[in-house]
């Protein structure tokens, strides 16, 4: 079912316009950034300080963009959804943000891939209220379920465990829960009864008491038995013309990546957490740490996308999404991503 057709709330979070403080940040559009001596590039993240999206401020905190001889601006918009608009709009060179965006995308023709794949399980869970009385999906009926936002990757991934266990997407309200602060305030005065969310989000629903993890796709393991699959999630995904006309600045750009992703692999959570700026750990660096631990597992460490990741990822789009489930048999995975330049970055 279409989200314009499904109960929308909001959980008292305040809807961020897609041009806010972006005055400065105008993409190079159709320009050539390669020809320049050095090439400059602006990055949204869809929520820089959540685990899943660590790499990109860690690449930075270490140098390595500068290493690699490109100047990328780090930008943060809470939803992933508005990250992909402001790509569409040409208002940012690259997304840093879920890849299952790359299929819906091509299932409305346009045209984005993932350059590098940063996370080969969603780095997320469902989170149950304590209050609740919530054993599985199938509970969900009647339920409110907390979402980034509606068309962001929480809410494709909450519409397909409904979907998949019998509830319809109709059946339940979907509340517009943000994350951190925001979604534990949703929790704590009954806006939601579950949620999907990521560390350290996560972390702080647990340690305060107030809900427990029904369904974690931080690991292999359950994601597999969630999805059915691998679901590749986190990502460096560009608009296909701008890696096309900029491969030697997207080449810089993914070996800085590909290097820091190489780094988290053989660091442990305390050295990554020492990297990463302070105000991150929301005053509790233990619980920090203990968040990047949890989150770890999630990551690739070459940046390649993982084999059947594409395939799982649209069947879990193909049931519930009807533009993606009309083209399901016409959409060509091998334009939603490359390895070229990750393979390159040795």
């Amino acid at each position: 079912m279409p989200i314009s057709s499904k109960r929308v709330l909001a959980a008292g979070v305040a809807v961020v316009a897609a041009g806010a403080g972006l005055s400065g940040c105008r993409s190079s559009g159709a320009e050539n950034v390669d020809d320049s001596a050095h090439p400059s590039m602006t990055i949204m993240v869809g929520g820089i300080d959540k685990v899943i999206y660590l790499p990109a401020k860690l690449a930075e905190n270490l140098g390595y963009f500068k290493d690699s001889g490109v100047d990328v601006t780090l930008k943060t918009e809470p939803a992933g959804a508005e990250a992909e608009n402001l790509l569409i709009a040409n208002k940012v060179d690259g997304v840093v943000g879920f890849y299952d965006h790359s299929v819906t995308l091509q299932a409305a023709g346009k045209c984005v891939e993932s350059v590098v794949q940063l996370a080969k399980v969603p780095g997320e869970a469902e989170v149950v209220s304590n209050d609740a009385d919530i054993s599985g999906p199938s509970d969900f009926d009647g339920k409110k379920l907390g979402v980034t936002s509606p068309g962001s990757s929480t809410d494709y991934l909450t519409q397909y465990l409904a979907t998949k266990n019998g509830v319809d997407t109709s059946d339940y309200t979907t509340v517009t829960a943000g994350a951190g602060s925001d979604f534990i305030a949703a929790m704590q005065n009954d806006g939601i009864d579950a949620g999907m969310t990521t560390d350290p989000t996560i972390a702080q629903v647990e340690k305060q008491g107030l809900g427990k993890v029904l369904l974690d796709m931080r690991t292999e393991e359950g994601t597999k038995e969630a999805l059915g699959g691998l679901y590749p999630a986190a990502s460096l995904y560009m608009d296909c013309d701008y890696v096309e006309q900029n491969p030697e600045t997207v080449q810089k750009v993914a070996t800085a990546f590909v290097k820091t992703l190489q780094w988290i692999s053989t660091h442990s959570p305390a050295q990554i957490a020492a990297e990463m700026p302070e105000d991150y750990n929301g005053g509790d660096p233990a619980l920090y740490e203990q968040s990047i631990k949890d989150s770890m597992p999630s990551f690739t460490d070459d940046g390649v996308m993982p084999e059947g990741g594409p395939e799982t990822v649209l069947d879990v789009l193909g049931t519930f999404n009807p533009d993606v489930e009309e083209k399901k048999d016409d959409i060509d995975l091998s334009k939603t991503y490359t390895t070229q330049f990750v393979e390159n970055a040795g």
